[in-house]
């Protein structure tokens, strides 16, 4: 069973934001994605300020995660219009 304090660091280190779009499975999970690649670019860009890490390491850090976060987009189907719906309907 997980402790109160180990509760209360997750939930510090791992903050979530409460979602309000279109409720359907793979919005949440993109939603989740989201937030993960916010969080690790915050923590890349604490250290890269810090000098913990250099400028171009950061960089790379941030565009792999970037390529992640655009693949779980695109196999996720976020963003693709549902068939029938680019087409303008007859008006006459």
């Amino acid at each position: 069973m997980e402790q109160p304090n180990q509760r209360d660091k997750d939930n510090f280190l791992y903050p979530r934001g409460r979602y309000y779009g279109q409720v359907k499975p793979e919005n949440l999970v993109f939603n989740a994605n989201l937030q993960i690649f916010a969080q690790k670019v915050s923590y890349i860009t604490s250290l890269e300020t810090s000098g913990k890490i250099s400028p171009l390491d950061a960089y790379n850090q941030i565009k792999a995660l970037w390529k992640k976060l655009k693949y779980s987009k695109k196999e996720l189907g976020i963003g693709d219009e549902p068939p029938g719906e680019s087409e303008s309907p007859d008006v006459t």
